[in-house]
């Protein structure tokens, strides 16, 4: 329902009133039938990567022609410092073979899984990467690999992930610097934050994370909307609040275009000095499109603000939320490619029980 959400993670959701070995098959169906955009797959170990590609085959035309086209992505972490651990490594593995695109992404806390410095945090962060994305290579020359990056640093005082930091907006930085040093896509993490609400210090370390994304020119970014106390919660109300967060800099990042429409002599002259713009043909034709209109910030005056109400921002995102949610309507699916997935689910289901 959001659009500048593009990307549905595996990992958004953890089902806990399921067991353990049918939770991505859960989680799958949901994400093929309850949407069309891209899906992420989860990497926790051979068969579940494998169960990954085997619907994402069924969904897209087979498995040849995903490997073809990729129509999975999915994120591979190191176990900082310096290992991978078996699970992550068979995840990667099994999408490299059936040739599915893989961010390979250490995730490093300075002062706790590297040295307390940055510089040592983000080459120990590019020695990891490019050890995964180098086996990926040996699994599968030629296999799509991203150079992941989430590295920041830890709270001293408290032993927290500190997430928003100056820090870790640096790291990002000189990831984005690695990656296209190697020839690679990019990937990074907008939206980080320590925050339990959604106040203040939430938009402020939300926008420490986002603008460096934007500024090291990420290919791809995770986690963009909805985290709060460190990714410990997902809030519908701060998922809204970044949407529109989103949409602002989708709109910023659209420039601006320059030409004799746009430039409007025309319309200048014929205003000329101390006139307004507001009644005129030109505006009126585009009044709409012409500024980016929001759908959750506020910009009416102090006095007809609180004759609405007095709301704030989480006020007004819970209602917005709640509203997309009961305006939401399922993609169409084919339903023999439906009927096919259901069943490729309870047969796994049935043998992993």
């Amino acid at each position: 329902m959001c659009g500048p959400i593009h990307i549905v993670e595996a990992l958004m959701i953890e089902p806990q009133d399921r067991p353990v070995p049918v939770r991505h098959l859960e989680k799958a169906w949901l994400q093929y039938t309850l949407t069309d955009k891209v899906v992420t797959g989860a990497a926790h170990g051979r068969e579940v990567a494998e169960d990954y590609v085997q619907m994402a085959a069924i969904v897209h035309g087979g498995l040849a022609a995903i490997e073809e086209t990729p129509a999975v992505i999915s994120v591979v972490n190191a176990n900082s410092p310096l290992r991978y651990d078996d699970r992550m490594l068979g995840g990667l593995i099994s999408y490299a073979r059936h040739n599915q695109a893989v961010i390979v992404t250490p995730f490093i806390l300075a002062g706790a899984m590297s040295p307390v410095s940055m510089a040592a945090a983000v080459a120990q962060q590019n020695a990891e990467a490019l050890a995964g994305i180098a086996l990926m290579q040996l699994v599968r020359p030629g296999c799509p690999a991203v150079y992941g990056a989430f590295s920041t640093n830890l709270d001293l005082k408290t032993g927290a992930p500190a997430l928003g930091t100056p820090e870790g907006a640096l790291a990002l930085l000189m990831g984005g610097q690695l990656a296209r040093h190697y020839g690679l896509p990019f990937r990074g993490s907008g939206g980080l934050n320590n925050s339990k609400v959604v106040d203040a210090q939430a938009a402020a370390e939300t926008q420490m994370s986002l603008w460096p994304v934007v500024m090291s020119h990420a290919n791809v970014s995770l986690h963009c909307a909805g985290w709060l106390e460190a990714g410990l919660v997902c809030s519908l109300e701060k998922f809204m609040v970044d949407v529109e967060g989103l949409a602002i800099m989708q709109r910023l990042l659209q420039g601006v275009v320059v030409d004799d429409e746009t430039l409007a002599f025309d319309e200048i002259a014929q205003i000329g000095p101390g006139g307004h713009h507001l009644g005129t043909d030109y505006t009126l034709n585009r009044f709409r499109e012409a500024f980016y209109m929001p759908v959750l910030a506020d910009r009416q005056n102090y006095e007809s603000w609180k004759l609405a109400g007095a709301q704030d921002a989480a006020v007004r995102a819970h209602k917005l939320a709640n509203q997309l949610i009961a305006e939401y309507e399922a993609p169409v699916f084919d339903a023999a490619v439906q009927e096919e997935l259901a069943a490729f689910i309870a047969q796994r289901k049935a043998a992993v029980n």
